[in-house]
């Protein structure tokens, strides 16, 4: 099993659980995250002053997936956060050693 972590821009998120669903992966936590990479932040203008900011507000997706799976998911994200311009995100993807269902006491491919 394989645990994604995603780190996109906020307005690809709709998109992103969309075509997940509709290729039927059916399970998602989305966060608010903040953080700055190549980007280094921006510069937003209010009331004509200017300021830095230097965290960068991102949504960080963490999907769990089969090793069947997550291969498809990475692809599908990739596909739909990718727009070419640096800011676009990253994607980690993690080993897991098990998953379990807490109302069920599933574990494995079940929890999923």
């Amino acid at each position: 099993m394989k645990k994604i972590e995603a780190i996109v821009r906020h307005h690809k998120l709709d998109e992103i659980k969309d075509a997940l669903v509709s290729k039927g992966f059916g399970g998602m936590t989305a966060i608010e995250v903040q953080g700055f990479g190549r980007q280094k932040g921006q510069t937003e203008t209010y009331r004509g002053a200017e300021y830095s900011i230097d965290f960068v507000p991102k949504i960080k997706i963490e999907i769990v997936a089969t090793d069947e799976q997550f291969q498809e998911i990475v692809d599908t994200v990739i596909e739909k956060a990718q727009s070419g311009q640096i800011g676009d995100g990253k994607i980690f993807i993690s080993e897991l050693t098990d998953v379990i269902r807490i109302r069920t006491s599933e574990s494995g491919s079940a929890a999923i």
